[in-house]
């Protein structure tokens, strides 16, 4: 899937692949994640240096999750999750890559909202302004079998919904809403 998206008044790109694990061990996991799936996302746009700093904002809704599944909660990367910052993953053109898995095949629903953003670094308000996004995910069935959900566009409703969450995880912060049309 490839989605474009506006940034500097300059056209650029996501592009999304989700795949089943066949080779765990190939993207950092264990044996116990095969068949699991591993997203990844990749971001091209013609600015250069600080003008390329994007961020990746990921929250995940599982059945395994805090809420049960009712809700979604911030999936921040593993060796950051006390770090003060939304951004799962952040960088010059960061891609996102994310390799959920379990140790046993339980029945579970895992969806992910994924959201590209970037952050003014002129400003003194550390503020959050997303400008793609796209869902994605899996689930594993009463007899064990991984089904993937293929990626889907989100919209900025989307976003907008889940600003109640971001703001209360990270009051430091300030998370603008993604006015309809904008994507």
């Amino acid at each position: 899937m490839i989605l474009p998206f506006t940034h500097d008044g300059r056209s650029g790109t996501v592009t999304v692949s989700l795949e089943q694990h066949d080779d765990p061990a190939t993207v950092g996991k264990g044996p116990e994640a095969y068949g699991f799936p591993a997203c990844t996302a990749t971001v091209e746009h013609p600015a250069r240096g600080y003008r390329a700093m994007f961020g990746w904002v990921q929250l995940v809704r599982s059945t395994d999750n805090t809420t049960g599944g009712a809700g979604f909660d911030l999936d921040p990367f593993c060796l950051f999750e006390d770090a003060p910052s939304p951004y799962a993953f952040f960088g010059n053109e960061p891609t996102l890559f994310d390799a959920p898995s379990r140790d046993t095949r339980a029945p579970l629903t895992w969806l992910a909202h994924s959201f590209l953003a970037w952050t003014p670094m002129d400003e003194e308000v550390r503020r959050v302004l997303p400008l793609a996004a796209f869902s994605w995910g899996f689930g594993i069935d009463p007899n064990g079998h991984i089904l993937l959900q293929p990626p889907q566009a989100l919209a900025p409703s989307d976003w907008n919904g889940h600003l109640h969450l971001l703001r209360a995880s990270h009051p430091a912060w300030t998370f603008d809403p993604w006015a309809t049309g904008s994507a």
